[in-house]
């Protein structure tokens, strides 16, 4: 199987750093299973220009930014760190709208 074939496999975040073979605390990883994942997603996205092509290199990068993305997890929580857009809704909005822009 290829690297990206059985990075198709996994499922959970516990899936991933079991792959990874990375030690985490299960109670971190319970409450913040999908912020940690949608975390690793956007550090993958983030760095995908320069996403080395040997498979090896590229484990190594995926392993870094899993670890990295639980990380933050460990040393903070999701509301802080507020990883989906929900988190953002709540935060006062502002927006101007020009005195030509209103029609009576």
């Amino acid at each position: 199987m290829s690297f990206e074939e059985e990075m198709e496999e996994l499922e959970s975040a516990e899936d991933f750093l079991q792959y990874f073979q990375l030690p985490y605390e299960a109670s971190v990883v319970h409450v913040n299973r999908l912020h940690i994942l949608q975390r690793f997603h956007n550090y993958l996205q983030q760095g995908a220009d320069s996403m080395p092509e040997d498979e090896t290199a590229k484990r190594a990068v995926y392993s870094k930014l899993l670890t990295r993305a639980y990380q933050d997890f460990v040393d903070s929580d999701a509301q802080t760190e507020k990883v989906f857009k929900v988190f953002h809704m709540g935060e006062a909005q502002t927006a101007f709208v020009a005195l030509s822009d209103i029609k009576t």
